[in-house]
């Protein structure tokens, strides 16, 4: 009994220190494995490292590619003024996308009537004619000579000169021309060379020239009715400039109303909130600059000092695209100037709790009140 235990046990021992079977190139098969749970500890612990270790190189790429672009955005801007202009003018941005121009009526202005006018040769420009309210049933299923021959009516007429990007179509400024018209004014307001469907290559000088043409068309129709000059944002320039050489010429229109003014452009891009590079060193030389080179100045305090009619200045508090402190510098210029002695000059805040900001100041139920 004793002889076979000891037997069986050579035996097991003999089996347990027995060599690890070959494969058939003769090679020893690895049957050493770690234990699951540690292989498994281990392949978690290297996923999470690499991924963050993937995750952080690719984050840092990203990063130097962006300072990359921040730096180069302004030698790209000095040495191509081009692309400054079209900042400021913003006439390739249009919104709503996908109206027709040719038809208010789709924006509910039922009382309009489209025209198309030609200041220069190659530009033409697209007008948009509101007749006020009252004369609304009037105006249904009526032509173009129908709507030029109702400026003659005994009612004033507001020529609008709008903003950067955008159309004459735009939402807010359709809602304006509802509210102008119920208050018993025409509206006339046209988009400038280069914006909506106008033809022509955007300046200064051409968007002021527009303004002068559709100004002397609608004192061709309509009389000895009042017609007041209303300009919006980048408009208050082109108003400026033109109010200016009416002046000049000795034929001011009756009244200059200026919502959301700056003092200049070169004023107006360095306090601008969304100017992610106002602290950039050399800010002047590589933006401001480029803007001048492309002979942009809409120079309002310039302006008022040689302007001679009533001047209205209306003005957010919350503006966040023209800061509330330059349209108040504007006015305080303005309200100084000598040409202004003879004229009633005012300025209308609009408090922060309103929320009227850049564009909704035709909310406010005041307004019929300020304009008359």
């Amino acid at each position: 009994m004793r002889k076979r235990n000891e037997s069986v046990t050579v035996e097991h021992e003999r089996v347990a220190a027995a060599p690890a079977p070959l494969d058939k190139g003769c090679s020893l098969r690895h049957s050493l494995h770690l234990p699951a749970a540690a292989a498994a500890a281990d392949t978690g612990m290297k996923r999470p490292l690499g991924r963050r270790y993937g995750l952080w190189f690719r984050l840092r790429k990203l990063m130097f590619w962006l300072l990359g672009v921040y730096i180069a955005i302004p030698f790209l801007v000095k040495l191509c003024p081009a692309i400054q202009a079209k900042l400021v003018f913003l006439n390739f941005v249009r919104v709503p996308y996908f109206i027709d121009l040719k038809r208010p009526q789709d924006q509910g202005l039922n009382h309009t009537c489209n025209y198309y006018l030609q200041p220069e040769e190659d530009v033409t420009i697209g007008v948009w004619h509101t007749v006020p309210a009252a004369l609304w049933k009037n105006a249904r299923g009526k032509d173009q000579l129908w709507f030029e021959d109702a400026l003659g009516s005994s009612h004033p007429v507001i020529l609008y000169l709008h903003g950067n990007a955008g159309t004459r179509g735009g939402d807010h400024r359709v809602e304006l021309y509802k509210v102008l018209s119920s208050l018993g004014y025409h509206v006339v307001t046209f988009d400038y060379r280069g914006w909506g469907d106008s033809i022509g290559s955007p300046s200064e000088r051409g968007m002021t020239y527009d303004a002068l043409h559709v100004f002397d068309w609608i004192k061709a129709r309509s009389g000895d009715n009042p017609v007041y000059i209303w300009g919006h944002s980048l408009g208050t320039g082109v108003a400026t400039n033109l109010v200016r050489r009416l002046c000049e010429r000795e034929t001011p229109p009756d009244a200059l109303i200026l919502e959301s003014p700056f003092t200049n452009i070169r004023e107006e891009a360095r306090s601008h909130p969304f100017s992610i590079y106002r602290y950039f060193p050399g800010f002047d030389w590589f933006f401001l600059d480029p803007i001048t080179t492309s002979g942009i100045k809409f120079a309002n305090d310039e302006n008022v000092k040689y302007i001679s009619c009533s001047l209205l200045i209306l003005h957010a508090e919350d503006d966040p695209v023209v800061p509330f402190h330059l349209g108040k510098k504007l006015y305080n210029i303005a309200a100084t100037s000598r040409s202004f002695q003879d004229y009633k000059v005012q300025f209308v805040p609009f408090h922060t709790d309103l929320g009227y900001r850049h564009k909704y100041i035709y909310r406010s139920p005041e307004l019929p009140r300020i304009l008359r």
